[in-house]
C-alpha cells in the first residue's frame, strides 16, 4: 500500500467522487467502496452509477403514489382470502391455503420482475407483476361466482405477483436519489404503503356491497378493488417507463435503462458472500419470519380468548401502522447514521416483542397491544435498514437480481413459518411460537453483531 495517506483516501472513493473514507464513522458507505476496488477486477462489471444522471426529483413522489394506489388491493390476498376460501370449502381448515399460494406467488413474482430490472426495464417489470395480480383478481372474482376453490387457489397464486411489485418499488425510489438519501426514499414507499394497508380491510363492507349488486360473492368484493388499484397502478408504472409520456415519461431515466445489467453467476455469487449482503439478507427474512409467524396466530388466539372482531381489528390496524408509518424516521436515521445500526435495533425490538408476547395471557390488554405494536416496529426497522444497506452492498449490474434474491427470501420465509404457527394448538402452541421466535431472534441478533462488525469496522487496507 502506498504510505501517502491522502492519495489512499482518494483513490478509494464512491461514484468517482474522492470522499474520505473517515468521514463516515459508522461507514455507511463501505458497501460502496467495496465495490468501487473490488469490482475493477470483475469481467461482467458494469460501472456503477452511485448519482442518477439528470434525474426528474419528482420520481421518488411518483413511485411512492403508485404503490399507495397498489396497496389498496392487497387486503384481497390475506382478509378475503382466508374467509372466502374457508366459504367455498365449508371448512375452516383451507383457510391457510390461499395465504401460502399468495406468498408462494410473490417470492415466484419477485425473481420475474428483478429478472426484468436485471434486463434494464425496471418499470416494466414492477408493472408487469401488477398486471398479472389483476389477471389473479380477476381469475378469483370467476371462481367465487363457479363456487370453485382450485380456481380460487390458481388465482390466489397470480395475485402474490402484485404482492412483490409493490414491495420491489422501494429498490426502485432508492435508485432514483443519491446515496445520501436511500433510506429517505425507501422510507417513503413504504408510508405510501401504509396508506393502503390501513385502507384496504376498510373496504371489505363496501366492497361486498357493490360485488351483491353486481351478482357475485360478497367476500369477492376485495378482489374486484384489486383487480382495479393493481391494473391502474401498472398503467401508470407503464407510461412512467415510456419517455414519450408526458410528465410522467420523465421517471422513465429510472425506469428503464438501455443498458442491459449483465449477471455472472460468479460475480453474483461473490456479492452475495460480502458480510453488508449477508446482514442484509438474513435481516429480510429472519425479519419477515418473526412477524409472519406473530401476526398468523395473534389474531386467531385474541379471538378465542374473546375479543370481539372490531377489537382485533384496532389491534391489527396498530401493528399495521408500526409496520410502515415510522419508515420516513427510520428511513432518515439509515441515512445519517447508517443502515447496520437499524437493522441491529429491529433485531432488538422484535426480541422485545417476542418476549412480551410470551407473557401475554391472549387477551386485549395494554400488554398485547404493545407487543403487536413492537412487533410492527421491530420488522419496519429491519427490513427499511437491510432494504438500504443491500442498495448499497451490491454492484449496480448485480444489485436488481439481490433485490429479487432478498424479496424471495422474505417470501420464502413467511411460506416457512404460516403452516408450521397454523398446525400449532391452544394457547400453549402461541406462547410456545413467542418462546421460538424469542430464542431464534436472539441468536440472530448475536450472529448480526459480529458480521455487522465486520461491516462497520473494515479499513481502506482490508479492502484493497
Amino acid at each position: 500500500m502506498p504510505a501517502e495517506e491522502p492519495g489512499r483516501n482518494r483513490g478509494l472513493s464512491v461514484g468517482g467522487r474522492g470522499e474520505d473514507l473517515e468521514a463516515d464513522p459508522l461507514c455507511s458507505e463501505l458497501p460502496h467502496r467495496r465495490r468501487s476496488v473490488s469490482s475493477a477486477a470483475t469481467p461482467d462489471h458494469v460501472p456503477p452509477t452511485t448519482e442518477p444522471d439528470n434525474p426528474w426529483r419528482g420520481v421518488p413522489a411518483f413511485l411512492a403514489g403508485a404503490t399507495a394506489l397498489a396497496s389498496i388491493g392487497l387486503a384481497a390476498g390475506g382478509t378475503a382470502g382466508a374467509l372466502l376460501a374457508t366459504e367455498l370449502a365449508g371448512t375452516p381448515s383451507v383457510a391457510g391455503l390461499p395465504v401460502a399460494l399468495h406468498l408462494g406467488g410473490s417470492a415466484v413474482g419477485a425473481l420475474l420482475v428483478s429478472h426484468q430490472a436485471g434486463l434494464g426495464h425496471r418499470g416494466r417489470g414492477l408493472a408487469l407483476g401488477l398486471l398479472l395480480g389483476a389477471v389473479g383478481a380477476l381469475t378469483v372474482v370467476f371462481a367465487a361466482r363457479q363456487g370453485s376453490l382450485p380456481v380460487m387457489l390458481v388465482g390466489s397464486t397470480l395475485l402474490g405477483t402484485a404482492n412483490s411489485s409493490i414491495f420491489l418499488v422501494r429498490y426502485a425510489a432508492a435508485q432514483a436519489v443519491g446515496e445520501g438519501s436511500r433510506g429517505r426514499a425507501v422510507g417513503a414507499v413504504f408510508l405510501a404503503t401504509a396508506f393502503g394497508a390501513v385502507v384496504s380491510p376498510l373496504l371489505l363492507g363496501p366492497s361486498g356491497s357493490v360485488a351483491g349488486a353486481m351478482d357475485l360473492p360478497a367476500l369477492s368484493g376485495l378482489y374486484l378493488v384489486a383487480l382495479v388499484t393493481f391494473g391502474s397502478s401498472a398503467l401508470l408504472l407503464a407510461a412512467g417507463s415510456t419517455p414519450r409520456t408526458p410528465l410522467l415519461g420523465r421517471a422513465a431515466r429510472i425506469l428503464t435503462s438501455g443498458a442491459r445489467h449483465t449477471r455472472g453467476a460468479a460475480g453474483l455469487l461473490s456479492a452475495l458472500r460480502e458480510p453488508a449482503t449477508m446482514v442484509a439478507l438474513s435481516a429480510l427474512a429472519g425479519t419477515n419470519f418473526v412477524m409472519v409467524g406473530i401476526m398468523t396466530i395473534a389474531p386467531v388466539h385474541l379471538d378465542q380468548h374473546g375479543a370481539g372482531h372490531g377489537t382485533v381489528g384496532l389491534l391489527v390496524a396498530l401493528h399495521v401502522v408500526g409496520m410502515f408509518a415510522p419508515a420516513p424516521l427510520t428511513g432518515r436515521v439509515a441515512d445519517r447514521h447508517g443502515p447496520v445500526p437499524v437493522v441491529l435495533v429491529g433485531a432488538v425490538v422484535s426480541l422485545t416483542a417476542c418476549v412480551l408476547g410470551a407473557l401475554s395471557d391472549g387477551h386485549a390488554t395494554a400488554l398485547t397491544t404493545t407487543y403487536l405494536v413492537l412487533a410492527g416496529l421491530g420488522w419496519n426497522c429491519g427490513v427499511v435498514g437491510a432494504s438500504t444497506l443491500l442498495t448499497g452492498a451490491v454492484p449496480d449490474g448485480l444489485r436488481p437480481h439481490a433485490e429479487g434474491i432478498g424479496e424471495a427470501t422474505m417470501g420464502t420465509a413467511a411460506v416457512v413459518v404460516a403452516p408450521l404457527v397454523a398446525a400449532l394448538p391452544g394457547a400453549w402452541g402461541y406462547h410456545l411460537l413467542a418462546l421460538c421466535a424469542a430464542a431464534l431472534t436472539a441468536l440472530a441478533l448475536v450472529q448480526l453483531r459480529r458480521v455487522a462488525a465486520r461491516v462497520l469496522h473494515q479499513t481502506p487496507r482490508t479492502l484493497t
